[in-house]
């Protein structure tokens, strides 16, 4: 267990851009990423400030690095600076490819900087000829194109704020996101294919405005140019681009406004969290070249969704000066190596998936021998925690000299708390070190740094860039409050339940909703999951509280291979294996075979809404769960009455 799955060489840390960086801050201690993340949260001012230099952010830095405040999330970093997002991300003008895309169809499409450049130019000025205002938001409703970035991009030239959802959202989730934020336009698509089946968008659209007096014009392109749809009375993309080009690039504070993202929206109507251009672009050049070793000329590709924070960590990749790679489709369809074929024929270095999505290749048995997968030097899973078997199922099945990141942070910070750095070694199940400049911490309930091989929340002690500038429409800023500072005073609470190793790595343990209380013994999910996943009969688990007998009992709900049974046998090993491996408190009390397992469009499996069911309360918005039909198995469990 102690020996690592993976090792940097001398060679790879001394090549390394992180390495790099810390020669050009003059940091002595050599390859010791501890030792460095400790500098950078103890000199949050040189080390943001000196980042900037080292990854050339194009701008006016201005003089102040960090306004402090005495409330935590009151505090501004660079408050006199003055930058563009799009003419960070637009800083080449070559021929050569900058995004590339592949229909799950087979078609692909490609677009070089210089066209890039052109194409975000031409529509940006469109954009001003609507009369769109720095401040008005644009929204999407879309798939993962080329036409969506450089709708996206003139936005963010011209200071207006976007905001996109995927279009397997249904109507009522995409007005639940949208209706908060009154947007002036929304663009869309004709249509797009999942599963091998294609699915029309425009017929969604109708009743979407229908509901949302805000918008004045809907502006669409073509999936497919060689087999267009009818786009309706709406404006054709294509019009947009017969303007001239508008090459001013007006700098807004580093503050000001970029997107907003919406929280999963399980427990209620999705936040509106709004992101600052500045926040997002220097947290993800950090991500990008001093965790993922990525920099100028890299190859990138995250399989996502437009409504998955991961596409615009994807589309923030551009700013290294690499070319980035969009999938549209379904990620095992038309053959379970789709994507890995697609690392393959493009040479991709940085490979992104969910954890979600490995964890189903190790239950198919797969193995990448027949594929050359030499380009690929670091794959980064999130979503949801990595189980110990899957890192071992990629090194023995996917990859054996691998940089494997499980990263974790999330949509509040477009970004990562804990994630990968080339410093360190990898350990199965560990996620390897923080993010350079965010004070992480792990506290006790009551607020203390917990201990090495403790669980405990994931917190962060001091302000960092790529916090929320604000929730939308949430003036008084009781939202945001309520989100990240109820629980310490004036310390950031992520809601993740975390236990921190002694080789300065760390372990997912669930979210801190999700959590199990039986006996008063908390238990993070994660740690019943890892044993469950790995019985060769279980496809996916899902384990719940239930309020029982004054207590919480721990009810596991699994899905099988080949929809088996589950006999007395199957259920007396679960129990033993779980017993063994973890405790006798987290042996479930009843395990009940399901024939689907609920979850969120982004993957990520639903506790809260099947323990709500379970426990007899409501659910407040099953349109934020892709599978919603799923629920209705968990109401009224015979089992569940005893």
């Amino acid at each position: 267990m102690n020996k690592p799955l993976w090792q940097p060489s001398q060679k790879l840390k001394q090549e390394s851009i992180l390495q790099d960086f810390c020669h050009f801050i003059n940091f002595k201690s050599s390859s010791n990423f501890k030792e460095l993340w400790q500098w950078s949260v103890k000199n949050p001012e040189e080390f943001w400030s000196k980042f900037w230099d080292y990854s050339k952010i194009i701008g006016d830095k201005g003089l102040k690095i960090i306004k402090k405040d005495k409330i935590f999330n009151k505090s501004k970093f660079f408050p006199d600076s003055k930058l563009n997002y799009t003419e960070n991300i637009l800083k080449k003008k070559s021929t050569d490819l900058a995004v590339n895309f592949l229909s799950e169809k087979g078609f692909e499409e490609q677009i070089t900087w210089e066209s890039l450049y052109e194409k975000v130019c031409k529509f940006s000025n469109y954009l001003k000829k609507l009369n769109l205002k720095k401040g008005d938001r644009v929204v999407a409703y879309v798939p993962n194109k080329i036409e969506t970035i450089i709708s996206f991009l003139a936005c963010a030239k011209n200071g207006i704020i976007w905001s996109s959802c995927s279009p397997d959202f249904g109507v009522q989730g995409v007005v639940d996101r949208f209706k908060q934020v009154e947007p002036k336009i929304l663009i869309t698509c004709d249509y797009y294919f999942y599963n091998g089946k294609k699915i029309n968008i425009l017929d969604k659209v109708d009743e979407i405005l229908k509901r949302m007096s805000s918008i004045e014009k809907v502006i669409v392109y073509n999936y497919n140019e060689a087999e267009k749809e009818s786009l309706k009375n709406f404006i054709d993309f294509n019009d947009t681009l017969k303007v001239d080009l508008d090459e001013s690039f007006e700098r807004f504070e580093f503050n000001y406004p970029i997107y907003i993202l919406f929280s999963s929206g399980t427990t209620g109507k999705p936040k509106c969290i709004t992101h600052g251009a500045g926040n997002v672009l220097i947290e993800h050049l950090k991500e990008f070249m001093l965790h993922c070793d990525i920099g100028d000329n890299k190859k990138l590709f995250y399989y996502t969704t437009t409504g998955w924070m991961m596409w615009n960590w994807l589309v923030g990749g551009l700013a290294t000066g690499s070319s980035i790679f969009l999938f549209d489709g379904a990620p095992v369809y038309p053959k379970i190596d789709i994507l890995l074929e697609y690392c393959q024929n493009k040479k991709i270095n940085l490979f992104g998936v969910s954890a979600k999505y490995i964890d189903h290749l190790k239950n198919e048995k797969y193995n990448s021998k027949n594929l050359n997968l030499n380009s690929i030097k670091i794959i980064t899973s999130t979503g949801s925690p990595l189980a110990d078997e899957s890192f071992k199922y990629v090194y023995n099945n996917i990859k054996k000299d691998v940089h494997l990141a499980s990263i974790a942070g999330g949509t509040d910070l477009v970004g990562c708390l804990v994630l990968g750095n080339i410093f360190s070694n990898v350990h199965q199940g560990e996620i390897q070190g923080q993010s350079l400049g965010i004070d992480v911490d792990v506290f006790t309930d009551d607020g203390n740094s917990a201990l090495d091989g403790d669980k405990g929340e994931l917190v962060v002690k001091q302000p960092f860039p790529s916090m929320p500038v604000k929730f939308w429409g949430d003036e008084d800023g009781k939202k945001y409050h309520k989100a990240y500072f109820t629980k310490f005073k004036n310390i950031w609470h992520h809601g993740d339940f975390i236990e921190r190793t002694n080789k300065n790595g760390f372990i997912m343990r669930g979210r801190s909703d999700a959590t199990l209380n039986p006996g008063g013994v908390r238990i993070g999910t994660s740690e019943i999951y890892q044993q469950v996943e790995d019985i060769d009969f279980i496809t996916e688990g899902l384990v719940v509280g239930q309020d029982f007998d004054d207590d919480v009992r721990i009810i596991l709900f699994v899905t099988t291979k080949n929809d088996q049974d589950i006999d007395d046998e199957k259920i007396k090993l679960i129990k033993s294996r779980i017993r063994k491996n973890c405790s006798p408190k987290h042996v479930p009390a009843i395990i009940i075979k399901a024939p689907e397992i609920p979850r969120t469009k982004s993957g990520k499996i639903v506790e809260l809404a099947v323990r709500q069911v379970i426990n007899g309360e409501k659910i407040n918005n099953k349109e934020a769960i892709a599978n919603p039909e799923s629920l209705k198995f968990f109401e009224n469990l015979p089992q569940l009455k005893l």
